[in-house]
């Protein structure tokens, strides 16, 4: 089914929001830049199409990535803006000519500072009185992260400027970066060691700039490249951007020495091409060039748009291309049992990066391609980041080739391969018995938007869950203090014979002899993480000779997610196509898990932005007993929703037995056949035993009635009316019998939260607010109706304070709640 706006405007920002996350606070890139960009660019148009769909926090209007709180936050005194991007000449020329038309200059006339793109990570460094006083990452453009002390270790950044006639004041903004030869070198040192292996410069650059332990920065030889400034006071720069450049350069700053004076379109696309050209012998990663207008009057009269400036664009360079050979079709499994074929390639340098896998997205692709194992193909890094195969080189087709087809059972546990019918994607039916899956639904439940179980990283639950001690994800409440401790020694052991020597210290006298032997009988084991982990070895912890605080921490953690809130386990639980926002929806129409995990999939379109498809999807996992037994283990292991409460008198508007032959989405019954259906039979019961000939009383056509009866005798169809039916009734006893079109007393109010709110939480606060009609935004201005306070509450109760916004504490929020009938 098409999306509507709505729904895909709300898919884009969960996606966009998701990679956003992932690149600002995890250093991890989820998606290439260049889809990136293209769902961003599909996001604002739809946002330009359709005004009412923009949301005040909506990623399109927001430059970085949000803090993450691992540092103090720093506020920009002037926003570190981000460009827009040009993909083409022709977008290239249309900026050229924008320009030229608001300034009445000729193209030709027009002076512009050419600079490379770096891969990197954008900071701002203040300077008072020519000493560096304190460097922040971009963030969100207005707030970023205090990682001055880092930046400290960077040899390319002076501490003292040189030369004379700097300002009292100035921030300078340019990009940390890892050189090629840094990248390679710091990889090697970590294959040597077994440490971690970086995935690529940029990631490795941002991963280590913002690392706790400034020796870890100083380790990795970090480079920094100037490019522009910020607030200056107590002095004057020159009045062209080449003229600072050169200027910053003089007081000790590094300017790349590809910077250059160009004019017009012509200047501009043969300095992108000689770029281009010279990218694979730079010594750093570029993704494109920057282009500025050099005249500082002529970028102030051009302004700004809502995130960039109108006088400056990056011009992206298209995805670099490679032929190589398809060595193998293999099958991954994800965290939905989604099957994705990937290629095993022959190794080839693609971007500067050497390339063995590349994805094959679905069958269906693979049969548009014909890719067959032994093929010549073209693989491109899409954003110079994921490989994907472009196309097959027919003539390089060696001979007695065979069309690749989708196996019938799942590579990781032997379930069936199914297809979901007018779906791409094939699946693997083992769902949470599928290790494969396993392991992923687990990672999603504990991440920070699900159950936010902090510091249970991947490599813990793939050792936890191969060892068999975390089978499912009720599981992981009952790991303790000593299954991580071990769990942690195993981690950072190179072998079996490290992990002995590191806990024999800590062993009990008792059998500790036995213990050893049987874990030094698995040194040639390639599994012997988790048969080591699963051994019940005893021990007595020497806390002087082990660090034990971060184990205490994350069984605290997952002690505390036990209490959540009702969108977050929905969330958690990784029912396919239930996003965050989904999820929302879910909690604050229905109200109650027994309830949602109890109903047929036709109820859940009930609700607006859920189509059948969704619904579908959501029915089919409440369906399964196996995803019920796991819920039944999460509430036995102690996990409570804190904000559960009746389903929405709005809901009153879909009951009926019309609406309910509509949500079933039988052939050919639409709303007004569907009332006239409802005119002639008393209940569901009595449509599903009525004979044709009182069908046809209703005066639906012959065709029409035919097709009904006809769908009826299929399948489940009769069973699933009879169920849906009844469960109506179950849900229609839930409903308030206030008014269902009644506002909710917050309706049309716009409330802020901030600060800690210790005893309700602020998700869960929040949820209260959104279910009363409430809108929580992020941001304070004369429009919020009011803000509510917690301890330690900054910028945002200040902010409130200036503009006269009423405050609430804490303590007013749950009086208010009482009054309106929520037992907490």
């Amino acid at each position: 089914m098409s999306q509507t706006p709505i729904q895909r405007a709300t898919q884009l920002r969960e996606q966009l929001e998701r990679a956003a996350e992932a690149y600002y606070n995890r250093d991890e890139q989820l998606i290439p830049d260049a889809e990136y960009d293209a769902l961003l660019r599909e996001l604002e148009a739809l946002e330009a199409e359709h005004p009412q769909l923009k949301a005040e926090d909506s990623i399109s209007g927001r430059i970085g990535g949000r803090a993450s709180g691992r540092f103090a936050e720093v506020t920009h005194a002037l926003p570190m803006l981000s460009l827009g991007n040009a993909f083409s000449e022709g977008e290239v020329a249309d900026f050229v000519r924008r320009i030229s038309e608001r300034l009445d200059l000729a193209e030709c006339d027009l002076a512009f500072s050419a600079e490379p793109k770096l891969d990197g990570l954008a900071i701002s460094l203040r300077y008072e009185d020519g000493v560096f006083v304190q460097g922040a990452t971009r963030g969100d453009g207005s707030t970023g992260e205090d990682v001055t002390a880092n930046l400290r270790t960077i040899g390319d950044i002076p501490q003292q400027l040189t030369g004379s006639g700097w300002p009292a004041l100035l921030e300078v903004r340019g990009e940390v970066y890892m050189s090629r030869a840094d990248f390679e070198a710091c990889n090697a040192q970590a294959r040597a060691s077994g440490g971690k292996v970086l995935a690529n410069p940029r990631n490795a650059a941002a991963g280590t700039l913002r690392q706790l332990d400034a020796r870890v920065v100083a380790q990795r030889r970090l480079s920094f490249f100037a490019y522009a400034t910020g607030v200056v006071e107590g002095g004057q720069l020159p009045d062209t951007h080449a003229g600072t450049l050169a200027v910053l350069q003089r007081w000790g700053f590094p300017v790349s020495d590809l910077c250059q004076v160009v004019h017009g379109l012509d200047g501009l696309l043969g300095y992108y091409q000689r770029i281009g050209q010279a990218r694979d012998r730079l010594a750093f990663d570029i993704d494109g060039v920057v282009y500025k207008l050099d005249d500082k009057a002529g970028q102030q009269a051009m302004g700004f748009v809502a995130r960039a400036p109108r006088w400056a664009i990056a011009h992206k360079f298209p995805a670099q291309e490679q032929t190589t050979t398809v060595e193998d079709i293999e099958i991954q499994i994800g965290r939905t049992g989604a099957a994705t074929p990937v290629a095993r390639l022959a190794p080839v340098q693609v971007a500067g990066v050497v390339v063995t896998n590349a994805t094959l997205h679905n069958a269906d692709q693979i049969a548009r391609l014909d890719v067959r194992i032994g093929d010549s193909v073209i693989v491109r890094r899409a954003g110079d980041v994921i490989p994907e195969v472009v196309s097959v080189r027919l003539e390089l087709r060696p001979p007695a080739t065979t069309p690749w087809l989708m196996p019938q059972a799942c590579p990781v546990c032997g379930a069936e391969l199914v297809r979901e019918e007018g779906m791409a994607v094939w699946r693997c039916s083992g769902e949470l018995s599928c290790p494969a899956q396993r392991k992923e639904a687990i990672a999603h439940f504990a991440s920070r938007k699900a159950m936010d179980i902090d510091g249970l990283g991947e490599k813990f639950i793939e050792v936890l869950v191969d060892s068999g001690l975390v089978r499912s994800v009720a599981d992981l409440y009952a790991i303790d203090r000593d299954t991580l401790l071990k769990l942690k020694l195993i981690l950072d052991a190179a072998d079996v014979e490290a992990y002995v020597a590191a806990l024999q210290p800590h062993l009990l006298p008792l059998n500790s002899g036995q213990a050893l032997a049987q874990l030094l009988a698995l040194s040639a084991a390639d599994d012997w993480r988790a048969r080591a982990l699963a051994l019940p070895v005893q021990v007595a912890w020497a806390d002087k000779k082990i660090a034990t605080r971060w184990a205490d921490n994350l069984v605290a953690a997952i002690d505390a997610s036990r209490r959540t809130t009702l969108a977050r386990l929905l969330f958690a639980l990784g029912i396919e196509h239930v996003g965050e926002a989904t999820a929302k929806t879910l909690a604050q129409w229905f109200g109650d898990l027994e309830l949602i995990r109890q109903l047929p999939w036709p109820l859940f379109k009930q609700v607006p932005d859920i189509g059948g498809e969704v619904a579908r999807s959501i029915g089919h996992f409440f369906d399964q007993s196996g995803n019920q037994a796991a819920i039944d283990a999460l509430l036995a292991g102690g996990v409570s929703v804190t904000d559960a409460h009746p389903p929405s008198a709005r809901l009153h508007a879909g009951l009926g037995l019309a609406p309910l032959l509509v949500a079933c989405e039988i052939p050919g019954i639409t709303q007004k056949r569907a009332e006239a259906l409802a005119a002639v039979v008393a209940d569901m019961a009595a449509l599903v035993d009525a004979e044709p000939a009182q069908l046809l009383a209703s005066g639906l056509p012959a065709t029409v009635v035919a097709g009904l009866t006809q769908w009826l005798e299929q399948g489940d169809n009769a069973a699933l009316l009879l169920r849906a039916a009844q469960a109506q009734a179950r849900l229609a006893a839930l409903l308030p019998e206030e008014d269902p079109s009644a506002a909710g007393p917050l309706d049309g109010q716009t409330v802020v939260l901030t600060g800690t709110l210790s005893r309700l939480g602020r998700e869960t606060a929040k949820a209260w607010l959104e279910q009363f009609g409430a809108k929580v935004a992020g941001s304070v201005s004369k429009k919020t109706s009011f803000v509510i306070a917690g301890s330690e509450a900054g910028s945002k109760l200040a902010k409130a304070q200036e503009l006269g916004v009423p405050v609430w504490d804490e303590e007013q929020l749950l009086a208010w709640l009482a009054q309106q009938g929520v037992v907490l």
